[in-house]
Parts: C-alpha cells; sequence; structure tokens
C-alpha cells in the first residue's frame, strides 16, 4: 500500500492527462466535434475523408520527404562527427556539450525565426555565396528549396544521435582495432568489419528515435512558413495540418482522426524497423 501511495502521482498523471485524453481523441475521430458545438457520431466518414482530401496527401507527402531525407543524413552526420571526437580531442567535453546544444535548441521558436532570416532573400547563407559570386533568392519563400531548408534544420540537430553514437564507439574494445592492424586491415576496412557491425544496435535505436522525433515535427515548419505551409504547401507538414484542422478550423474530429493515423503510420515503421531489424543489427550474444 505504500508503494502504491507513492506511485499514486504518477498513475493520476497517467489517467488525467496522457490515457485519459488518448481516448477521447480516439472517441472524437469517429464524430464531427467542434469546439464551437456538439459532436454527432459520424462512423469511419472522417477516415475516409483523409484519402479524397489534397492537402492532407500534400501534408503527408511533404513529411515522408523530410524524415526519409533528414534522419539518414542526420544519422550520417552524426556518426561521422562521434568517429572524429573519439580520436581523444583534447577539451571532448566542451566539444560533446557544445556538439549537443542544436539538439536543445533545434525545436524551439527562437531558432526556426533564425532559421527564417538565414535562409532569407538578405540571409547570411547567401552573403555566403555572394563572396563565390553567386546569388540566391529567398530560400524559404521558393516552393522548391523551403522544404530543403527545413530538412538541413533537422540535420543540424545532430546533437543527440552523436552523444548516443559516441558512448557506443568508447564500448568497442580496443584489442579488436589492434588485432585488425595485425592482420593488415586499414582503416576503412575496420570501420565497416568492426566499428559498423558492433554499432548496429546504436544505429537502430537512433534510427527509430530519430524517425518518430521526425514525424513529429511541428515547431520548425510552423514558425518557418508562418503557420500555413506556404508557399504553395512546400512545407506543410503532417502535425501542422492536424494543427490547422482542429485549432484553425475547429475540425477537431477530423484532426483527431489524421492524428490517430499519424499514430499507425509512427507504430508501422518501428514494427518494420524491428522485424527487419534481426536480418542487419549484430548483439555480443549472437
Amino acid at each position: 500500500m505504500t508503494a502504491y501511495l507513492f506511485l499514486a502521482p504518477w498513475f493520476a498523471g497517467l489517467v488525467l492527462i496522457t490515457a485519459g485524453p488518448l481516448l477521447g481523441s480516439l472517441y472524437l475521430s469517429f464524430t464531427d466535434y467542434s469546439p464551437l458545438g456538439g459532436a454527432n457520431w459520424v462512423g469511419v466518414d472522417n477516415y475516409t475523408r483523409m484519402f479524397d482530401d489534397p492537402r492532407f496527401t500534400k501534408a503527408l507527402v511533404n513529411t515522408a520527404v523530410y524524415v526519409f531525407v533528414s534522419v539518414p543524413l542526420q544519422l550520417g552526420f552524426a556518426l561521422a562527427l562521434a568517429l572524429v571526437l573519439d580520436r581523444g580531442v583534447r577539451g571532448l567535453a566542451i566539444y560533446r556539450s557544445v556538439y549537443y546544444l542544436p539538439s536543445l535548441l533545434g525545436s524551439s521558436v527562437a531558432v526556426a525565426i533564425l532559421w527564417r532570416k538565414v535562409f532569407g532573400a538578405d540571409g547570411l547563407f547567401n552573403e555566403f555565396l555572394s563572396v563565390f559570386g553567386l546569388e540566391g533568392g529567398s530560400w524559404v519563400a521558393d516552393p522548391s528549396t523551403a522544404l530543403g531548408t527545413l530538412i538541413v534544420l533537422n540535420v543540424w540537430t545532430f546533437g543527440s544521435p552523436m552523444v548516443i553514437f559516441l558512448a557506443g564507439l568508447r564500448q568497442i574494445p580496443p584489442s579488436y582495432y589492434e588485432a585488425a592492424s595485425i592482420d593488415g586491415a586499414g582503416k576503412v576496412r575496420q570501420f565497416f568489419s568492426i566499428t559498423l557491425p558492433l554499432l548496429t544496435p546504436i544505429v537502430f535505436f537512433n534510427l527509430v528515435l530519430q524517425l518518430i522525433n521526425a514525424f513529429q515535427s511541428f515547431t520548425q515548419a510552423y514558425v518557418v512558413s508562418g503557420g500555413n505551409g506556404s508557399p504553395a504547401d512546400s512545407t506543410l507538414f503532417y502535425t501542422m495540418y492536424v494543427y490547422i484542422k482542429g485549432f484553425t478550423s475547429f475540425e477537431m474530429g477530423y484532426a483527431s482522426a489524421m492524428a490517430w493515423f499519424l499514430v499507425v503510420i509512427i507504430a508501422a515503421l518501428t514494427g518494420i524497423n524491428f522485424l527487419m531489424s534481426k536480418y542487419w543489427v549484430f548483439y555480443g550474444d549472437k
């Protein structure tokens, strides 16, 4: 009873803050609920409506491109930098903290505003290009490049997976590399035959975590696009469209259905990752 007493605040939070609203949104997804009115049961109409909604399709495609391009680039960059820092750089703790900082700030409103300025017509990126005699317009106002700026922003938040990669690299026994060197293996061969196989559990962990986080990205796109996915819906993310439908158009039932559809997408991709992991993730006990 003493244990349950101490756990009571956590259970109360689970029911009132997490499980309750979760189940409530599931019910609302089968209604036409609006905060301005009542809720009428409409069955699966909200779910079938999604596939006739061109903006829903656009938001889904934008998010898929963002996730499947930015996450591999982010993990690759994080691993490369972790390999550099693992060589015993002086002041490692300082570098590790500095490189981790973007992961803490990347989803903030302030950084998103800064990013919009950097890639604006008179931004820092165009000033950099002018050094080489190149000219550029507003990268965030061009439908063909606006999504790319958000991808770069997500890649920039490489700090969290980098720290995890660095911790994994520190767990690989140096004797493995010494034995490989004696056998004549070079640095590239050592990476693909020792480092990468032994890091696959860390790669898998980072992959699942970053995929889930990327699908839930909202703040960056909302601020950069001005809250409407402009220009030409090129930065309309799935979560932003859920927000627009729920809190701008007050179609809370439809927004709840889209939110649950996103849950299904993330769960399916996570399940596929776990199923495929047995073919490429190496554990020491195997």
